[in-house]
Order: C-alpha cells, then structure tokens, then sequence
C-alpha cells in the first residue's frame, strides 16, 4: 500500500509501520467525517495526541502523515468507510448508523406526528431471554422513526424499559439486563432514559389504589362475595359478581390485604373493569394485579419484597403514561394488549398513545421462539443460534441486520424471510472489507515433477481494491520438484491428463493418481493458456502452511472443517473475517481456528 522507507531519528530506528497505522486510522475518521477529504492539520494533530513521543521527529512523522493522506484521499468515500469499519469499526461512533440508514427515509409517518412538539418512542424488552432477531425488530423500527424524525429537525426521546414484573412464568434473568443493553450498542441503538419496572413497584400500587377508588377496578377474593372463581364464570355468563359494584372502600380494602400477604396465590387478584359482552373473552374484566409466591419464584433484582406484581397491561398502561410516550410500535399480536390498556386509559382519565401494529416476522430456517431457543440449552451467544449475540459472534454484520428490518418495514401483514436474504445482506458489506487467502480443506498433497527453478506467486489482497497490496508465496524445487497441498474435493475432480491451473502459479497436468497424493508436470504458465483448455482455477497451500480448523454451523450441528491455509492468515488479526477463497468468509477467533461466515 505504502513505500517501505525505514528512517533515523536522532539515531534511533522509528518504527514507521505504527505511524502509518496511527495516521491511516485518522486520516479514514476525518475523510469519512468531512465527505471524502482527510485533513493534513487535523490528522497530525491527532497522530501526536495519540502517541505524544512523536512530537520529536515532527518532520519525519508529517511525511508519513502526507503519503497516508495522499492514498486515502484517492480512494472514494465508501472505499474509505469500508476500509475504516474492517480495521476500526468502533472508531465510527455515533456516526456508526449512517451507514446503514438507507431505507429509514422510506418508513411511512407516524399518525398525527404534528400533535406533539416531542415525540417519545420506546423499546421495552421483557429480559427472560436475550435479543433475537425478531425480538430486536421494534428496537430498529422504533430507533429509525427516532432517526426518521430527528433527521427532520423534530425533537425525539428514545426509552429503554424493562419488563420484568413476572418473576414466576416469565422468570428474568439476571444477565439479561447487559447482555440486551450489550446487543443495542451493537446495533447503534442509544437511549435517552432507562426504567426497570421491578424498580417501580410503589408507582403501581399507586395507581391501582386510585382506579379502586374511582370504581375502575374490583378485587375478587377469597371469603368475599366475589371469589376468583365467581369472577370466572362471570366472564362466561356476563353477569357481575357482587364485588364489581360494590362499595370503593370494600375493594380497597381486599387490596390492602393482598398487600398485607393475608392470602396465597389464586385467592385474590385485581381485576380492571371492562365490558363483560366484549366479543374477545379474554378483554372481559382482566386481571391487573395478582399474587406470586416469592418465596417460590423469587425476583433475582427484588427477591422476596413484593408479593402482589402488575400484569403486564397494567404495568404497561401505566409506564407509557407517565413516561410521555407518544407512539408505540410493536407487532400485531399486540393489538388485543392496545384495546385491554384503553381501559386503563379511561379509567385515569388519560390520553392513550398512538399504536402501530407490524406483522410478525418468520424467518425460514430459524428458531425465532424464545420458549425453544431457551429449551436448547445452548448459551446463547452460540454461532448456531440467530440471538443478535450468537449472530455477532458469527460475523453478521449490525448493518445487514439494519437492512433486513428496515426492508420488512411496519406492514400489518406479516413477512417471511430467509437466513439466506441475511447473509445475502452480510455478503454485501464484509465482501468489500474482507482480504482474500488461499486455503484447502481435507488436504491432498500434489508433487510437480520436472521443476528445476524457484516459482513465485504474488497475490492481491482483494481484487477490487489493489491499493490494499499484495503477498508472495515462493516454492523451492528440490531434486527437481516442487510440492504444493490442494483440497480433497478438487483432487477427487482431477483427472489423469487433465490441466490445472494452481491459482497466480501456473498450470499442471495430471499423470498420476497415487493413493492420497496427486502426480503432475507443469503444463504452461500462462492464464491464456489456461483458458485455451478450459483448466480449472483452483487455490493451493504451500507445505509451510497453516493448520486450520473451521468451526461450521449447520442447523444446530457443529460442523469441523479441518485443512491447511496459505501462512499469510497467520498475521489475520483475532475477530478479523476474511474470505478463503472458493470456500466462504471466515471469522478468526484464535491462531489456527476460525468460524464459518457464510458462503
């Protein structure tokens, strides 16, 4: 990429390669920022903030800077932010979304976006599980409406809040809380204010005190005129139990008992009034508050403190009021939840935000149900698992998960997709940032005979971007023979008398089959002459090179690959995905294993 001009300072040899890094990671920050064009001043500036014993050798260290300059400032603005986010992709920051904008501009507005001078959107993850990719959908639809609007001057106020008021069925989990504020860094997703409801147990025994005394609400107990079975079966017939329109202070006063853990679970719940001749039963006077035997189950943030927890509609109704939330955004399963809450809402006397229903999104090919995923008993940042953790681990990109979402959109219909469009969508912006290295899985060993001189290939970095370098492999001939390693599956296609061409090498002919090893002689060197007999093109390892193992998820199955690899991927840095030529992106993880990408 650079001249390779060692120099002296004072006497002492500086390493020029760490200034070059220094100012080659600067002068893409700067270009990316400033549309295209990195500046001398601000990225020498940075240069010596970065590394203050530069400031000696300020003449030497400005030449380096120049020549870094000149090369990234010939290079298109998306060479420049591919090449920053395959090198220093936390080096974006805030601007890490833009990235993958495209498509947010597209989203339909929000109803009656003109009534509010500042527009709250949430996102409001029960932590039972981490995030998945379909779980993570209303966390980038609502983000992008932030995004959306923002972009359009309107103030907007984005709020993570956390659900976790069943410590029994929906039981949290105590890493979940990071792991999912883990998951939205990752995507780009910041929040302006952070709740647990947990945290927030006095505010609902507030307001459910209030709608009591306001004859919104009832509480069927044991010993009353109004047990839970008879509560039940009033949802049947549609005739009240005595309970319902009894005197506020009576309700009020079971509710304080239930506070006071004078019953058990089952015995007494607070049910919010609604139409008992709503045509969904399950709208009929549901459950606000009920009991949970801590005890039993307790909250692994809150222990055993509380006995009476709000249901989720409850809770909800109560958290999007006094937290100004203007839209919600969530998938239409929700919808029966939006016309349970208005009676809330009613009740209160408040103003019931906007809801907007999306479809659900399947993903052909993927357990998308926390319920099985959890059944697996599989950590869940397992490459085998579409957790947005076990996708990171993979090597899927936050941008083509941005993508994707953003391609479904908010249509009430629901949407199918495939883990194929996913990858397809990852291929698209690691095919760019990943180098290409020769690598043979299931290793023959090929033998050239009649070679009396050093062959050398010298091979690109990446095709499409040779300002990137390139690297040579040299193969030494001894007793006039030069060996090579070739995959399995090529050896098995290799015919004797056919013509080979070795990738950037040369050509050989095939004259013999010895049980694992491959005979030739070299045919010709030219990739005309290749082409002529329609050789095919294959890669090949030199027998220095290194032993790999690429882990491949398929389905659940853990999949070994096990091979050789050209010895330049040993300075492949750990985290770094890179393409192995004719086999798929890789991800390396340590010295001499690597995860598979994709293809």
């Amino acid at each position: 990429m650079f001249k390779k001009i060692p120099f002296l300072t004072n006497g002492v040899s500086v390493d020029r390669d760490k200034i070059r890094d220094i100012a080659l990671k600067h002068a893409l920050i700067n270009a990316v920022k400033f549309n295209g064009k990195a500046s001398m001043n601000a990225v020498i500036s940075k240069v010596f903030a970065e590394d203050p014993s530069l400031r000696s050798m300020a003449k030497e260290v400005a030449q380096v800077v120049k020549e870094v300059i000149d090369y990234v400032n010939s290079l298109s603005i998306d060479e420049q932010r591919n090449l920053l986010l395959s090198k220093w992709p936390e080096a974006l920051g805030e601007r890490k979304v833009e990235s993958y904008r495209k498509g947010i501009e597209d989203l339909p507005p929000l109803p009656n976006d003109s009534k509010y001078e500042v527009m709250t959107l949430r996102f409001a993850p029960n932590p039972d599980f981490v995030l998945h990719l379909g779980s993570a959908r209303p966390a980038i639809i609502n983000y992008a409406y932030k995004l959306k609007y923002e972009g359009l001057g309107k103030k907007v106020k984005f709020i993570l809040r956390f659900e976790d008021t069943d410590p029994r069925t929906k039981r949290p989990l105590p890493e979940a809380y990071e792991a999912i504020k883990e998951d939205l860094r990752w995507l780009g997703i910041k929040w302006d204010e952070e709740y647990v409801q947990s945290d927030r147990m006095g505010i609902y025994y507030e307001i459910a005190k209030k709608i009591l005394e306001r004859g919104g609400a009832y509480v069927p107990a044991k010993g009353s005129d109004c047990t839970p079975d008879d509560w039940k079966r009033s949802k049947v017939t549609g005739k009240p139990c005595k309970n319902r329109d009894a005197d506020p202070s009576i309700n009020l006063e079971l509710f304080d008992r239930m506070l006071e853990g004078r019953y058990k679970e089952g015995e007494a719940v607070m049910v919010i009034k609604t139409n008992l001749q709503h045509p969904d039963p399950s709208v009929r006077d549901w459950v606000a508050m009920r009991i949970i035997d801590t005890t039993k189950y307790p909250h692994p943030r809150v222990g055993s403190r509380y006995i009476v927890w709000p249901t989720y509609n409850f809770s909800v109704s109560i958290d999007d009021h006094l937290m100004g939330i203007t839209h919600i955004l969530r998938a239409q399963e929700h919808s029966v939840n939006t016309t349970k809450q208005s009676f809330v809402y009613t009740h209160m006397g408040w103003e019931q935000p906007e809801a907007i229903h999306f479809g659900r999104l399947k993903i052909v090919g993927m357990t998308l149900s926390k319920t099985k995923l959890k059944a697996l008993g599989i950590k869940w940042d397992d490459i085998r698992l579409p957790t947005l953790a076990g996708l990171r681990n993979r090597g899927i990109q936050p941008e083509a998960i941005w993508n994707i979402i953003l391609q479904v959109g908010i249509k009430p219909t629901d949407a199918t997709i495939s883990s194929a469009n996913l990858f397809a969508e990852n291929r698209k912006i690691i095919e760019p940032r990943a180098n290409r290295y020769m690598a043979v899985i299931d290793p023959v060993k090929v033998i050239i005979e009649g070679v009396n001189e050093e062959l050398t290939a010298r091979l690109p970095m990446h095709p499409s971007f040779p300002d990137r370098g390139f690297r040579e492999i040299t193969l030494k001939s001894i007793d006039s023979k030069v060996t090579v390693f070739i995959s399995k599956l090529d050896y098995e296609k290799a015919g004797i008398g056919s013509v080979i061409r070795l990738m950037e090498l040369m050509n050989i002919e095939v004259i013999n089959k010895d049980g694992n090893t491959l005979i030739a002689r070299i045919h010709s060197k030219d990739l005309e002459s290749a082409k002529r007999v329609n050789a095919p093109i294959i890669q090949w390892v030199p027998p220095d090179g290194l032993s790999i193992r690429v882990v491949r998820p398929e389905n659940l199955r853990l999949i070994n690959d096990v091979g050789l690899a050209e010895p330049a991927v040993e300075q492949v840095t750990s985290g770094e995905i890179v393409q192995f030529m004719r086999y798929g992106f890789v991800k390396k993880i340590e010295r001499d294993r690597f995860v598979y990408v994709h293809d």
